[in-house]
């Protein structure tokens, strides 16, 4: 289907996008309407809802009490009853709060009525971290969701992903959670009109082509990547990046193919080390290719195994850099002759 707003190719921001998407689905979808705390402040939300509820109504874009677990709910209620409700969660660390809603009830719905019914409720989960706000309002979970059977979870890192697999996941009938990432939100580019695609044809992307390594990553990963690929361009290290995109269900085959080509992998993730995606993603590359096939140990680059720091100077240190990952990279390559 055409762009709502009839424009052609534009170039707009992260944030802009997701509100592109939620113009067309409001727009074509009478069933579609979004609910969640703070959905009338850009203090919430920064620019990806402006105005919404005045073009709209507010009876389409519900501003709600601080009750993570009640609007997640309703929510499911609605779309149980044949609605295509969007809860927005601002902090990914509240959502926990909405845990059972989401994990218990909307996940399970579909499998445990034999397929009878279809809860196509889309969970906005934004990572909102960094700015000295500490251990509780700086995680990214989406590893935990991603283990749950029922569950798509989806990661945009461009432009262009953060409107199509919003509507993607809207149009969808399982439950989705959309995990936006506000670091993402400076981010540009030039947007096509609007295409409706079914959320189950995409996965993993290759975004860069190469063929010395392969770097991976998800959401803001896949950023680091790319500017990792950079700065070993300039030292003549041709670098695969590939975006998950789609982090379940996971689908390798991309990575697999890469990996198969360049014989070595770097996964990046903004989540922790220890049982976080970086580990799902090596663990399906070693299982399915041979050892032999590999010209060296795979590496990732996380998280440490702490909670958020406060201070400025220690998130500094927390936080990987693309060089970092250039780092884990290079150590995966052999060692330059110098003249």
């Amino acid at each position: 289907m055409n762009d709502p707003t009839g424009t052609g190719p534009h170039e707009t921001g992260y944030g802009e996008a997701i509100r592109e998407g939620f113009v067309h689905l409001l727009s074509r979808h009478r069933e579609v309407f979004t609910i969640g705390q703070g959905l009338w402040s850009p203090w919430y939300v920064g620019n990806s809802m402006t105005d919404l509820d005045k073009l709209f109504g507010k009876d389409r874009v519900i501003d709600t009490p601080v009750s993570e677990l009640a609007c997640t709910g309703a929510a499911v209620g609605a779309a149980l009853c044949g609605y295509r409700p969007v809860v927005i969660h601002p902090r990914m660390d509240f959502m926990v709060l909405a845990a059972d809603q989401i994990i218990n009830q909307a996940a399970k719905w579909h499998h445990m009525l034999g397929g009878q019914a279809r809860v196509p409720v889309t969970i906005r989960a934004i990572i909102n971290r960094g700015g000295e706000q500490g251990a509780q309002h700086s995680q990214a979970l989406h590893s935990w969701f991603a283990h749950i059977p029922g569950l798509r979870v989806v990661m945009p890192a461009s432009v262009a992903d953060a409107r199509d697999l919003l509507i993607a996941s809207v149009l969808c009938d399982d439950p989705v959670m959309y995990i936006d990432d506000r670091w993402l939100y400076d981010q540009r580019a030039v947007l096509p009109p609007v295409v409706e695609r079914p959320l189950a044809a995409e996965g993993p992307k290759v975004v860069r082509s190469g063929s010395d390594i392969t770097l991976v990553g998800a959401g803001y990963s896949t950023w680091l990547c790319s500017q990792a690929a950079d700065i070993l361009a300039a030292e003549d290290i041709d670098a695969v990046v590939i975006d998950v995109r789609v982090l379940n269900p996971f689908e390798p085959a991309a990575i697999l193919a890469s990996v198969g080509r360049t014989g070595r992998l770097c996964v990046v993730d903004g989540g922790w080390r220890n049982a976080g995606w970086a580990a799902e993603v090596i663990a399906s590359v070693a299982e399915a290719i041979d050892p032999r096939a590999l010209k060296a140990s795979p590496r990732r680059v996380t998280l440490a195994d702490a909670p958020a720091p406060t201070s400025k100077a220690l998130e500094a240190g927390y936080y990987p850099d693309a060089r970092q990952v250039a780092d884990a990279a290079r150590a995966a390559l052999p060692p330059r002759r110098t003249a």
